[in-house]
């Protein structure tokens, strides 16, 4: 028999737990990262419980009567423990769905966790949403990832972007200064799109400051310390995930993100278990593929994995 109970804050110990030994959890849905920005997200997460104890979590907040897991997030999702069975997660989509119609929500959009982040497979839920839930697909973009036991060699266009950045006597290191990195990002995301980072530089610095063994900053430099460009990684359990890449344009005209991700790659985490996540190349919910930005990650090995979003009705 399972009871599903809204989150509140007095469950963040629990909630944080379940994450930690969950098929699937990563950094992202502890507590102290997803409730940086709960003044933008109104919480409507649930708990699943069994025998008093928590063995299920759903990440989500509310607008309308609308249910989201999780606009505030890269993705969503429901978070099981090693023993959670397919019969299981089925008869838990039931009992939400009647829950959440009492709660006068009247659709889910739900944002899968991709598959690379599964500890051991874990897509209960996907069978459980098509046959319980009848979702549909609703959006559908793509990453691109390798797996870090089987590096690629790098195609020749990245190859020349290496020996330029050498020849420039560029260096690559890891660094703390989130400042500079973003200053190159914003000015970026300004000139191309006119839109800011989503995250603002005291953000980054906040939840830098509360997870700094999963969030790691490297950056490329010339020798007389002027930044170039950098890459914000996201560690988590199964995956290495570059969450912001930004170049500045002499970055750019000299090769610093091929060194820059050719260290990364090759130095620092080439033989870790798990893939190495160079994100989304789309647009406009998907439907927009960004040839030139999938073209340059498809440079270093990386090949295609959905990020996939759901919707339906109750």
């Amino acid at each position: 028999m399972i009871e599903i109970k809204q989150y509140n804050l007095d469950d963040a110990a629990k909630w944080n737990e379940l994450v930690t030994i969950s098929k699937q959890g990563t950094f992202l849905f502890n507590r102290n990262y997803m409730d940086y920005h709960s003044d933008r997200f109104a919480d409507c997460s649930f708990l699943v419980m069994e025998k008093g104890r928590i063995s299920a979590a759903l990440p989500a907040n509310r607008k309308g009567d609308t249910l989201y897991s999780h606009q505030g997030l890269t993705y969503g999702g429901l978070l099981t423990t090693e023993r959670m069975t397919a019969e299981k997660v089925c008869n838990i989509f039931s009992e939400l769905n009647i829950l959440l119609k009492e709660m006068g929500i009247k659709q889910v959009v739900y944002k899968d966790i991709p598959w690379i982040y599964h500890r051991i497979p874990a897509e209960e839920d996907l069978y459980a949403l098509t046959n319980i839930c009848h979702a549909q697909l609703v959006s559908r973009d793509i990453s691109s990832s390798f797996s870090l036991h089987d590096v690629q060699k790098f195609t020749e266009s990245r190859r020349s972007g290496i020996r330029k950045a050498v020849k420039n006597d560029i260096l690559v290191s890891e660094s703390q200064d989130l400042a500079a990195f973003w200053n190159i990002l914003n000015n970026n995301l300004t000139a191309k799109y006119d839109a800011r980072p989503v995250h603002s530089l005291d953000e980054l610095q906040l939840l830098k400051g509360r997870f700094p063994k999963e969030i790691k900053l490297y950056m490329a430099t010339t020798t007389d310390g002027e930044p170039l460009g950098g890459t914000l990684i996201y560690e988590t359990p199964n995956v290495v995930h570059t969450q912001y890449i930004s170049a500045s344009p002499d970055g750019k005209a000299m090769g610093a993100l091929d060194l820059l991700f050719d260290y990364i790659i090759n130095k620092v985490y080439k033989g870790r278990n798990g893939y190495f996540d160079f994100g989304k190349s789309t647009e406009s919910g998907g439907t927009v593929l960004n040839q030139q930005l999938i073209h340059q990650k498809e440079g270093f090995g990386g090949r295609g994995v959905c990020y996939d979003t759901y919707e339906w009705k109750i």
